[in-house]
Formats: C-alpha cells, structure tokens, sequence
C-alpha cells in the first residue's frame, strides 16, 4: 500500500515543480508544531488551567526557539509561490480578483470548521460549568497562531504590489519602528507595523527567488552569516531577548509584534534555506522522501489549524485519566518536565491524525491545501491532487 501511494505521487508530480520549496514549506510546518507542543504548557492550577513556558523557568532552553521559529520560511516560500503563481495567471489570462479569491479559499475555507467547531466547544464547556478563564486559555491557545493566515492573506493580495519591491525597505521600517518605540517613548501599539514589515522582508525575497534574482550560493551565505551577525550584536549590545518566540512575562518578545532581531533572523533563516536548496532537490529525487514531503504538503492546512486541538484534547483525556500528569499538566520549571513532554509528543501526533480524519471533509487529508511550487496545473491522483 506504501510502495503503491509512492509510486502514485510520484507519478502525480509534475516535471517542473521544485520539490525543495516543498521540503521548505514543510519544515517550517513541523517547527511550528513541534515548537507550540513544547513550549505551550497547559498547567492546571486550583481548578483552572493557564498557560505556562518551560523557556521562563529555563532559559538554558533558548536555543530550542531559533531552531522551532521557522515562520520566515513560511513566508519566503509563500512569496515565491504568490509570485510565481501570479505571473502565470496573468500570463493564461485570468484576471487577478479570480487568482486572489482562488488562493484566499484555500486559507480561509478550513478555517470555518475551527471557528463552527470551537464554537460549540466553548458553549458547551460554559454550560458545563467550566471555568470561563479556562475556557479563554483554551481558545486563546487555538486562536493565537492563526494570526498567520490574516498577515499571509494580505501580504498575498498585495503580491501585484510588492512583488518587485527589495527586502531593505521593509527592514528599514521595522529598524524605524523598533527606533521609535525602545529609542524615543512612541507608543507600544506602533509596534504593530511590523506584523506587516517584518513579514513583508521574506515574503519580498521569495519573490525576487520567484524573478532568479537569488541564484547561486553567495547570496545564501551573505543572508545567513549577515542575519546571524545582526542578531547576535542585537542581542548582545542592544538588550533584544535572545528567544525568538514570546516568553510569558517577558517585557519585549521577538515576535508579539515582530522586532528588528526576529527580523534579522529571519534573514539568517532564508540564508540558510537558500544554500540547502540544492542538497534538497537531490534528496527529493527519490521517490520515498518526495512522498513524505508531498503527503505533508497537502495536509498542510489541516496540521496548522488542528495542532493546538489535538495538544488540547490530549491534555483533556489525561485529566479525565486520573489527575495532574507529568508533562501535559504540571508546570514547565525542570528538565524533567521537558523529557515527560518530550513522551507525550507521539499522542499529540496521534491526535492530530484523529483530528485531521474528521476535519478534513469529503475531500480527505490530503486534499484540504495544494502543496506549494507547482507550474501550472496537476494531474489528479484519486484522492491526490498535486497542484499550485
């Protein structure tokens, strides 16, 4: 049956898709997973549960988060592909409002069944009698991450706009924005510009990669070993945190809104994706590891917005199992909390397949999100459909 849906995916990809823009989208999808299921702890505490960090209580841990922050990838593909999935429509003739709403629906479509599901949950847990700090916490954890849809929408309709536009100007302005904010006593909300900015500079460089503007090994290392440089002098001299995710309590976060330091390294980021795109298009010669990449593709949607139900709904069974477990309800403050969570990750995984079979739709799994870097159309593939 494995051998048979290799054999079937390969056979579905079309020649000139470009299997490592895949392998990248991928990757950051597994960073974001991997990094909300170890450092979002739900702890239960006097009959109510709270968000807790093991990167507070250990900050030994923070190297953990310039690993698991891996949002610039998804940016810089999605540039790429909005770039290159534009000029192609534009190309065959298909005006843009028809392109943006087509990629619109495939972000916002399986959002409705979160928001209808989450919904009835929430209603169903107050009459209950939960606690309605709980049930915020619970929503809050569902809610949060899926700010990414909004910022990657927007920046998707402006493609037309900003498709030519050089990654400078927008790290200009975060550089700006984060001047005016810690430098001269502006207000904390300016530095929400830089949802916009600071995701704006992969988005920007995934398009010049879209336009062949970054070939060639030199630009790959300038961005890594520059981007690697900048933070780490912003870190040092200039009192950035060193996490790359937000840490409850923390007085400035990396991302919450984004900072010039979590700007820069996004740029170290894209360095480094950039110089593994070759190495990668090797490795997905063979059939075997494309399949994985493309299964993961596919289901891309579907693991981004059910991640955080399946974590929930594991730490709900083993409430209902017997009380406070190591790990999924205790507070994250020693390195024996991080190895009982790290065995609790293959339940979280198993509960998020359950989550995906029933969320889904008619469609499957595997249906629910094109995978990235297509030209053109696909070819169908019974329940698989490879396409851009």
């Amino acid at each position: 049956m494995i051998h048979d849906l290799v054999r079937r995916v390969d056979a579905a990809t079309p020649p000139g898709r470009d299997r490592a823009a895949d392998a990248l989208r991928a990757a950051a999808i597994l960073g974001v997973v991997l990094g909300h299921w170890l450092v979002t702890a739900l702890v239960v505490d006097s009959g109510t549960v709270r968000v807790a960090s093991p990167l507070r209580a250990m900050p030994q841990l923070t190297p953990a988060s310039w690993v698991l922050q891996t949002m610039a990838l998804f940016f810089l593909v999605g540039g790429w592909m909005a770039a290159r999935g534009h000029a192609a429509a534009g190309a065959r003739g298909v005006a843009y409002g028809r392109w943006l709403g087509a990629r619109a629906s495939r972000l916002f479509r399986p959002l409705a069944t979160v928001a209808v599901v989450w919904a009835v949950l929430a209603v169903v847990m107050i009459a209950a009698g939960a606690d309605e700090r709980t049930v915020r916490v619970l929503l809050k954890v569902v809610w949060s991450p899926l700010w990414f849809l909004l910022v990657f929408a927007a920046l998707t309709a402006a493609t037309p706009l900003v498709a030519r536009l050089h990654p400078l100007w927008p790290l200009a302005a975060v550089a700006l924005v984060d001047v005016a904010r810690f430098g001269l006593g502006a207000p904390e909300w300016l530095g929400w510009v830089n949802v916009a900015a600071a995701w704006l500079v992969p988005y920007c460089l995934g398009a010049s990669w879209a336009r062949g503007r970054l070939q060639g090994s030199a630009t790959g290392w300038v961005l890594l070993l520059g981007g690697a440089a900048a933070t780490a002098a912003l870190v040092l001299w200039a009192g950035y945190p060193a996490s790359m995710v937000g840490v409850p309590g923390a007085r400035v976060s990396n991302q919450a809104p984004p900072t010039l330091a979590g700007a820069v390294f996004g740029l170290a980021q894209c360095g480094a994706a950039l110089l593994l795109l070759g190495p990668l298009r090797r490795a997905l010669r063979r059939p075997a590891a494309w399949a994985v990449v493309a299964v993961a593709n596919l289901s891309a949607m579907t693991i981004y917005l059910w991640h955080q139900t399946a974590m929930i709904a594991v730490t709900a069974l083993g409430l209902l199992a017997g009380g406070a477990l190591p790990g999924l309800h205790t507070a994250p403050d020693d390195p024996g909390w991080v190895l009982a969570r790290l065995a609790w990750l293959p339940a979280f995984a198993l509960a998020l397949l359950v989550c995906g079979a029933a969320f889904a739709g008619r469609r499957g799994p595997l249906r629910d999100v094109p995978a990235v870097g297509a030209q053109g159309g696909g070819q169908g593939l019974g329940g698989l459909r490879l396409h851009g």
